[in-house]
């Protein structure tokens, strides 16, 4: 889509123009592979709880998500979002799931996701689909899990797709999301500044809708309203943030692969404390299951 000149001014036009836009699709298609991660294309922030390096701690932030979903050898799983394929690939040789359905709107990286797929020879136990996450293509009540990691934030809306996780799960099968909200705002106008202004350059860079910017608990009131039961919803932004923020500070080899300005961008951000960075953003992980009964959703 883009060759090296276009690539660097569709950078400049996305990063630095305050009136430019660019939709979810084409924001990925920008990035392309330009992961930090070694031997995959992880494009997840990792969870860093006892990981040292990137690769790990997105290995890691997968396995937290398969974790707290329950994901056995005998599940059918949706995963929402699925980048490049890397989670699902290693949840099959981790765990085994009977079969991991994958949906994702970015067309490039469904073609990349099915190429590494067929390379590892999992093409019969893994389906990646370009669809939307928000309008699923599947039957009622035919999956065991439905996950997202890092993605549901992009969904127009999210509450949308809590409606459709709850569709398409069997009677007493559980969403799991990976997720960056907004943190609850200080009465500090210092610190309040600096959440709105670290929740604005992320959430208009990457395409977050404003109807999906909110903290943990309305979060819970929303799934509940969408007919879940057994909410839980979890802030690990502390294993998240910080260590991710001193890991890029003391590996800038991550950042030399990176396209020119992003690369610049990165450096000057380092610059600056994770608090001031990441001031507005929340990480979590969260939990719901869909009640056994109709009668039980339906309340």
């Amino acid at each position: 889509m883009f060759d090296a000149i276009g690539r660097f001014f569709a950078y400049v036009n996305w990063l630095l123009n305050p009136i430019h836009r660019l939709s979810t699709s084409e924001v990925y298609d920008l990035i392309g592979i330009a992961a930090l991660t070694d031997k995959a294309l992880y494009l997840n922030l990792g969870y860093w709880r006892n990981a040292d390096t990137i690769e790990d701690a997105s290995e890691a932030l997968a396995l937290e998500v398969a974790r707290a979903a329950g994901m056995s050898n005998a599940d059918t799983v949706l995963d929402c979002g699925f980048g490049f394929g890397d989670q699902d690939i290693l949840w099959l040789y981790y765990i085994g799931p009977q079969r991991i359905i994958g949906l994702n709107i970015t067309s490039s990286q469904v073609a990349r996701a099915r190429e590494r797929v067929a390379d590892a020879g999992l093409s019969p136990r893994i389906d990646l689909r370009e669809g939307s996450a928000t309008d699923m293509p599947l039957d009622d009540g035919s999956v065991d899990l439905v996950v997202a990691l890092e993605s549901a934030f992009h969904f127009d809306t999210r509450q949308r797709f809590f409606g459709e996780a709850l569709r398409v799960l069997r009677p007493g099968g559980r969403l799991v999301t990976a997720d960056i909200l907004p943190m609850p705002r200080s009465d500090r106008f210092l610190m309040c500044l600096r959440q709105r202004i670290s929740w604005y350059l992320v959430a208009s860079r990457f395409n977050i809708p404003p109807q999906n910017a909110y903290t943990i608990e309305p979060y819970i009131e929303k799934l509940q309203a969408a007919g879940f039961e057994d909410v839980r919803v979890e802030s690990i932004r502390d294993a998240v943030y910080q260590p991710l923020h001193d890991y890029l500070a003391a590996n800038p080899a991550f950042l030399e692969r990176q396209q020119l300005l992003a690369r610049l961008l990165a450096k000057m951000t380092l610059r600056r404390s994770a608090e001031h960075v990441y001031a507005g953003l929340d990480y979590v992980i969260a939990t719901a299951e869909k009640p056994l009964s109709a009668e039980r959703a339906a309340r």
